[in-house]
């Protein structure tokens, strides 16, 4: 951790699923009705991450929310289940995702302590919207910033310079904030500070950047911050 890395920040940008929203509640809800609700959720998380990427590289952009039906159908079917209603469920859930539990608390710290928060998604407009008003969060951010703007995914750069023009701001006052690995490693490219929410003791990426500090949750966030 670089206990120095943060000094001059003074925006605090999040990415939202992983990192904000626990994007395994969705099936949590209705795992009973699931023979492996793990392996579902799992595959269902991983399809729609590589939908992303290979929609940006062949440049054929449909939607967030379309990308997670499309990768819930694949889940599905590779698990054999064929049970429209519970697809019906499952979809219905991802736009009712539960915040981690120490959300709100730490928003509510820095913008008490005269930070500007933001979210930078994937997710599109409409998703980010039902998320954030189902776990009360509405309060808490300045901007909710979704790709749909610019049809391309992260971790392209233009997405980063999204939070730059929306903040008018250096990237290096800017700290980024994701649970994913590859989404910290394209912000710290960028230029913005970065620090992972390695909420699941993964192992570091290996994209030739590191990020300014790991956290096993948003708990430690504020500390990291300077000084209001």
């Amino acid at each position: 951790m670089n206990d120095n890395g943060f000094e001059g920040v003074r925006v605090c940008v999040f990415d939202a699923y992983g990192t904000l929203f626990d994007v395994h509640s969705a099936v949590g809800r209705y795992s009973a009705r699931l023979t492996d609700a793990g392996a579902v959720s799992m595959l269902w998380r991983t399809k729609q991450l590589e939908y992303t990427w290979l929609r940006t590289l062949m440049g054929r952009y449909v939607d967030f929310w379309q990308i997670t039906k499309d990768a819930l159908d694949f889940a599905l079917d590779t698990q054999a289940v064929d049970d429209p209603l519970l697809r019906k469920d499952l979809t219905q859930a991802y736009l009712e995702l539960s915040c981690y539990p120490e959300v709100p608390k730490v928003l509510g710290d820095l913008k008490a302590r005269g930070f500007r928060c933001a979210i930078l998604s994937n997710g599109s407009p409409e998703m980010l919207g039902a998320a954030v008003r189902n776990s009360e969060l509405e309060n808490f951010f300045d901007a909710v910033i979704s790709i749909n703007a610019i049809g391309v995914y992260k971790p392209d750069p233009r997405v980063y310079q999204m939070a730059v023009d929306q903040f008018g701001l250096d990237p290096a006052a800017i700290a980024f904030q994701s649970s994913n690995a590859w989404d910290a490693a394209g912000a710290g490219a960028f230029g913005f500070k970065v620090a992972w929410i390695n909420r699941f003791g993964q192992r570091p990426e290996r994209l030739d950047t590191v990020a300014d500090a790991e956290l096993k949750d948003l708990k430690g966030l504020p500390d990291l911050l300077p000084a209001s």
